[in-house]
């Protein structure tokens, strides 16, 4: 039997230490039985605004020693992004800054054994929030890229996750 490695979990995004928090998505998990989970979005006190937590990334795998199968789309949010899973080799990677997933990896040659391609990494969520009366200073932290899935056996590996991404706007009137 074919095997997948584990893809990486996403990292992240924070703007006021915990005031708005934009969680990572998951990586896909070591068996066929799903693409990772989609981060989620906090939203808090004195913030308002909407939360939106990532897509799941795609599922992928065959049981057949001779059905090509790609891995698994990752996952995305409102800034797209998903790499595509790739038919032949290694998933691609989620679109830069944009917290999306990576693309799962193909399973390897056609052969007598089970095949079974990777699945999708999940997307980081997004937010989209107002401060009303803003501190004068804020530490934040850009979600780093997730490292890339492993191959597993007689596989690819999987793609890595983007980046997160924060903008700040300041309004005046």
């Amino acid at each position: 039997v074919s095997t997948m490695g584990a893809g990486g979990a996403g990292n992240s995004s924070t703007f006021g230490s915990s005031l708005l928090t934009a969680a990572g998505g998951v990586g896909a998990a070591i068996n066929a039985g799903g693409g990772g989970a989609g981060g989620a979005a906090t939203v808090s006190s004195p913030a308002i605004g909407n939360g939106f937590s990532g897509g799941k990334g795609g599922v992928c795998g065959s049981t057949s020693a001779s059905v090509l199968m790609p891995g698994g789309m990752g996952g995305s949010n409102i800034l797209g992004g998903g790499g595509s899973g790739a038919a032949t080799g290694a998933g691609n990677a989620g679109t830069t800054n944009t917290g999306a997933g990576g693309g799962g990896g193909s399973h390897g040659a056609y052969g007598s054994t089970q095949l079974l391609s990777g699945s999708g990494g999940g997307a980081g969520a997004y937010i989209d929030a107002l401060i009303t009366s803003p501190s004068t200073t804020y530490s934040y932290a850009v979600g780093a890229a997730s490292t890339a899935g492993t191959a597993g056996t007689n596989g690819s590996a999987a793609g890595g996750g983007a980046a997160g991404f924060i903008e700040v706007t300041e309004y005046y009137y």
